[in-house]
């Protein structure tokens, strides 16, 4: 960012992090990627992805995948859709790395947990339930 020394300038850099990360979570299921990212904050990907694990422990990139796993899970809880058809609708061009992921972050395959969850947060209001279900990157 610009000068750890300043305490003003750091603070518009992390206001610019928040912005990307606001920006991640409203258009998660649109093609993101740090480049992008980056040119709507004026920074380079380099910069933005270092200052980014900094301020929020993970990269963007992981962080959209983890808002993406999230988004994927309240829509294999309903059951009404494929693992196919929730992978592109969270913005995931490839099933291949989305289920990767998935299975990196919740432990078993999205089909497996869309057969498992069916049923497990029936009758739980669905604020709770996405609560409750919530993936945690460690």
């Amino acid at each position: 960012m610009s000068s750890r020394a300043d305490p003003a300038a750091r603070l518009r850099d992390l206001a610019l992090l928040r912005r990307v990360r606001d920006r991640m979570d409203r258009e998660y299921a649109q093609p993101l990627n740090v480049e992008a990212l980056a040119r709507g904050v004026n920074m380079s990907a380099g910069h933005l992805s270092r200052e980014f694990r900094a301020a929020y422990g993970e990269s963007p990139y992981a962080y959209l995948m983890t808002r993406r796993v999230e988004r994927a899970m309240a829509l294999l809880r309903r059951g009404d859709l494929s693992v196919t058809e929730v992978c592109f609708a969270v913005g995931c061009a490839s099933l291949g790395t989305f289920s990767t992921r998935f299975t990196e972050l919740i432990g078993v395959p999205p089909s497996v947990y869309r057969q498992r969850a069916a049923g497990a947060t029936a009758g739980i209001p669905s604020c709770v339930a996405k609560q409750v279900t919530r993936p945690i990157r460690s």
